[in-house]
């Protein structure tokens, strides 16, 4: 009865920052990754719905990154507080050893680590593709109208128009002019008026703009064929005139409403798929990169072959050839033998040339082959590595808390940011050693959690044994014996 409570007392000690910091850091997170696409969201006119699938399905993508630094976290706190306000100590004296106190959050983390897993294997896959089509298409969708007074807008299909005064309501215009270019004949059909308004109808399917006061231009021909034969000397393309008190344009904004791209279009991409998928991919690469190996050593075989003896029958060719030239020029006296034993070297030359071609094309299809094969090695082992990343933080986490005894936000935050940005550091320069093939795949990917693993045993085996190891006095103490022990040698 006594242990239980000692585990309701830890797990509610635990849950309540690890859900906050999980949240915070998901926050944060997400606003980081949003300001990539700000360019692309600024001006369309989303409404709250789009833009909350959008979030959401971001926020999935980039949970299993934010569960490791939530853990750490959210474990230095819990621990920190215990410690500073003696918990732990009255535990540890009624008989229960740290493991014991630890062990409801581990059998937690565990649970965690297999979720995160689970999250990133079936639930991201799915998320990316969602998050980037939509992405897409709203990449693909147009501003929204928006007319600024002394500029020319062409978001239009075949318009183009320019309004010298918008009033407040942004309905009525001052001083127009509008560009047709449906004719295709450039700037020759315009449309001026003093004045009009703009509004939309049928559910903002079409723009309806009402002139008023204005003059129409337009140009074209006058006149049959036969006057145009009599008087040669007169341009049958005119201009004509037409003024009007109220004239209307409605414009269709289809254009500027978003379709739905067909989402087998991404599925391509190694960032929507599982493991399993990932696996068959690399598969089938590294079986074509096998069989591009035998090939083109085959082809330079086949092609050295062919040199040589293309070479030897040039050769022998020309040798007889020279023999012959040789007797001719005996008589004519217009033999060049170095001329021919250049064109003899020249066709070599050219051979080696068409070879070294071929075989540098060859040589960049398995490159290029070769580190797809590492990219889609990399997607898969990360959905591993961040899985496991997050008992790695608990076992620094946990212990590092127990050791500082200090609750709250401010040491826990900035032992963090440490611990995690060296966690990112050897993670991104594993992706990168792997992706170009410095190391295997599975040293470069593992090689952060291995690292960061024996540091946490490291804190384990120090919490252990009530070790001083952040306090400054134990320091303090050593600088003194230091000092004194150096002034005795003086």
């Amino acid at each position: 009865m006594f242990l239980k409570k000692v585990d309701k007392l830890v797990l509610k000690a635990y849950l309540g920052p690890f859900l906050l910091t999980l949240a915070v850091v998901a926050f944060i997170f997400l606003t980081q990754h949003m300001t990539r696409y700000l360019d692309d969201l600024v001006g369309k006119d989303l409404d709250l719905e789009t833009v909350g699938r959008l979030l959401f399905y971001f926020t999935l993508t980039l949970l299993p990154l934010s569960l490791p630094l939530a853990v750490l976290l959210s474990c230095l706190i819990a621990f920190g507080n215990l410690g500073q306000h003696f918990e732990l100590t009255a535990l540890k004296s009624g008989g229960i050893s740290l493991l014991r106190v630890l062990s409801p959050i581990f059998i937690f983390i565990v649970f965690v680590t297999f979720g995160s897993f689970a999250l990133n294997n079936y639930i991201v896959p799915w998320s990316n593709l969602q998050a980037y089509s939509l992405l897409y298409d709203i990449k693909q969708q147009k501003p929204s109208l928006n007319l600024k007074e002394g500029s020319f807008y062409a978001g239009l299909p075949n318009f183009s128009m320019k309004v010298n005064h918008k009033y407040p309501d942004n309905i009525t215009l001052k001083d127009i002019m509008i560009y047709d270019h449906r004719s295709a004949k450039g700037n020759t059909d315009m449309i001026l008026a003093d004045s009009g308004k703009m509004y939309t109808i049928m559910n903002e399917s079409y723009l309806v703009m009402e002139l008023y006061k204005g003059k129409s231009y337009h140009q074209g021909g006058s006149g049959s064929a036969k006057s145009v034969e009599q008087t040669p000397k007169i341009n049958s393309e005119e201009f004509n005139r037409i003024d009007f008190r109220q004239s209307k344009l409605i414009f269709s904004l289809e254009s500027f409403e978003r379709n739905e791209t067909d989402q087998k279009l991404f599925l391509h991409n190694k960032i929507m798929k599982n493991t399993q998928q990932l696996g068959q991919d690399i598969d089938s690469m590294q079986r074509l990169e096998d069989t591009m190996e035998v090939k083109a050593i085959s082809y330079v075989m086949a092609s050295s072959r062919y040199l040589l003896n293309e070479l030897i029958y040039d050769t022998l060719l020309n040798r007889e050839l020279i023999q012959s030239w040789k007797s001719i020029d005996a008589i004519t006296g217009q033999f060049d033998q170095e001329k021919k034993q250049k064109l003899i070297l020249n066709d070599a030359v050219n051979l080696a040339k068409g070879l070294k071609t071929i075989i540098y094309s060859r040589s960049e299809n398995y490159n290029n082959n070769h580190r797809s094969i590492s990219q889609y090695q990399v997607e898969k082992y990360r959905k591993y590595t961040h899985a496991v990343a997050c008992f790695i933080m608990f076992l620094i986490g946990a212990p590092l808390g127990a050791i500082i005894k200090k609750g709250g936000l401010g040491v826990p935050v900035l032992i963090s940011i440490i611990f995690f940005i060296i966690f990112y550091v050897f993670t991104i320069a594993g992706e990168k050693w792997t992706k170009d093939s410095i190391v295997t795949a599975d040293i470069g990917m593992w090689m952060a959690n291995f690292i960061l693993f024996f540091i946490g045993l490291f804190f384990l085996r120090q919490a252990r044994n009530d070790s001083r190891l952040l306090e400054w006095d134990v320091y303090l103490i050593w600088i003194d014996k230091i000092k004194q022990l150096f002034k005795k040698k003086k």
